[in-house]
């Protein structure tokens, strides 16, 4: 009997005994191909240089407080991450995870505010169907009604907008520019309707995962939001713990849309599965607020700047930056979006097949015309997660898509390294999953 506290008590899973590369392995010898790990592990599984620096770290030094230390890995891997960091980000503060990331930039907003003598900007917008995290915090950030319901009176109050969800939400007639500009705009509205000097920030993913299925915005969206944010003097803030560090083709996903926000949270990939880690990184103007006034922050964790952590993470940028894998990530996402579409795009039940690099998801719908959801009570994700489970391929299907109960997506997100062969594999096997399930 295990003592394990399972995030599913009716569970029954296999035991991870094993990893290679693209690979996850249990005790019984059976390989999954591993295209579903919520987007962490973008090495794979075997990477000797992480391994090494991993081993190397332990020997020397495992653990410094930061309140009394700081260690090389983590100002080596401070440097490196600003080095490519876009617009004039000039500060990290090291986490354990994406939701004690976001967190932190909440709390970041607030007191930036303080710092500079605005104390009634304490408003946080963001967007229907997000996902930041499952702390109190960041799920009161989080637009999906499933994850918020049970926690619904403990939850701070924070506001919702439209997401920029061109395939289920944009009318028929309108362009996708226009789509997005509206929907930015309600951006604008709703400062308004709050009070523009009681809004501190707005935060948003650039590419929607978890609660979407790999959804980016339509082109031009973030520039107005970014055009918004800085009419109002509300921060920018960039969740990228899912699709950042080369997921989509760009180490920084906001790369694409050409804009930089005000603070910025990774996670997942920055670590690749090998230590837990995330960051926030914040613009010089932010932390000079704080190292002008008070000078300090307050806020922090145990863990935070962990050696063996950031001496991973930095190995982990070391090997994405020095054999451009985010690029690798963009020629490999083509591929697989081809081969999904060649394999599913007259599919009767696939509704939408998108997303950037190597994050793509597939809406799945009962009726493809009218975009129509299954019902619910099916439970299709779930039992796809299953079947895809037994053909040897972990993906991350999920329901509640279009509005935290109704709708089923599939999300994949392999590791950069995959091969020709193993985007044949995952097909096939998703294929097959498919068919035992719709």
């Amino acid at each position: 009997m295990s003592h394990v506290f399972p995030r599913h008590t009716k569970a029954e899973l296999p035991v991870a005994a094993g990893g290679d590369g693209c690979y996850l392995i249990d005790t019984q010898g059976k390989r999954y191909l591993d295209c579903g790990d919520a987007a962490v592990s973008c090495l794979g599984h075997s990477n000797p240089a992480v391994i090494e620096a991993v081993q190397k770290q332990v020997e020397q030094i495992a653990f410094a407080h930061s309140g009394f230390m700081t260690s090389e890995p983590a100002e080596a891997l401070a440097d490196l991450l600003l080095q490519h960091a876009p617009g004039d980000l000039d500060r990290v503060y090291f986490v354990s995870g994406g939701s004690e990331a976001t967190e932190a930039a909440i709390k970041l907003a607030r007191q930036y505010y303080l710092e500079i003598g605005q104390p009634e900007r304490h408003h946080v917008i963001a967007r229907r169907q997000s996902y930041h995290g499952n702390t109190l915090g960041a799920l009161s950030a989080g637009g999906n009604a499933w994850r918020r319901a049970q926690f619904a009176p403990m939850l701070i109050e924070m506001t919702h907008i439209a997401p920029c969800y061109e395939y289920a939400e944009k009318p028929d007639g309108e362009s996708s520019f226009e789509y997005g500009q509206r929907v930015a705009n309600e951006l604008e509205e709703e400062i308004l309707r709050l009070g523009p000097e009681t809004v501190m920030a707005f935060m948003a993913e650039p590419v929607v995962g978890a609660t979407l299925g790999a959804v980016p915005a339509v082109e031009g969206y973030f520039k107005r939001v970014r055009e918004i944010c800085d009419q109002y003097g509300v921060l920018l803030i960039l969740d990228e713990v899912m699709c950042g560090m080369g997921r989509t083709g760009h180490l920084f996903a906001c790369d694409h849309d050409g804009i930089a926000p005000d603070i910025l949270c990774i996670a997942k990939g920055l670590g690749a599965g090998y230590q837990p880690i995330g960051a926030m990184l914040c613009s010089g103007q932010i932390y000079g607020a704080i190292r002008d006034g008070s000078g300090f922050f307050q806020h922090g964790h145990t863990y935070i700047g962990h050696p063996v952590a950031t001496a991973a993470a930095l190995a982990v940028m070391t090997e994405l930056t020095t054999r451009d894998l985010p690029a690798r990530a963009g020629v490999m996402g083509e591929q697989l979006q081809s081969a999904l579409e060649a394999a599913f795009g007259q599919h009767a039940n696939v509704g939408d097949i998108r997303g950037r690099g190597l994050f793509r998801g597939i809406e799945l719908v009962a009726d493809r015309e009218a975009k129509t959801p299954f019902d619910p009570g099916l439970g299709i994700a779930g039992k796809i997660k299953k079947a895809a489970m037994a053909e040897g391929l972990i993906c991350y299907p999920m329901s509640g898509t279009r509005d935290g109960r109704n709708g089923d997506h599939i999300l994949l997100a392999p590791p950069f390294i995959i091969a020709d062969q193993q985007v044949e594999e995952l097909v096939e096997k998703l294929a097959r999953a498919l068919t035992s399930v719709i």
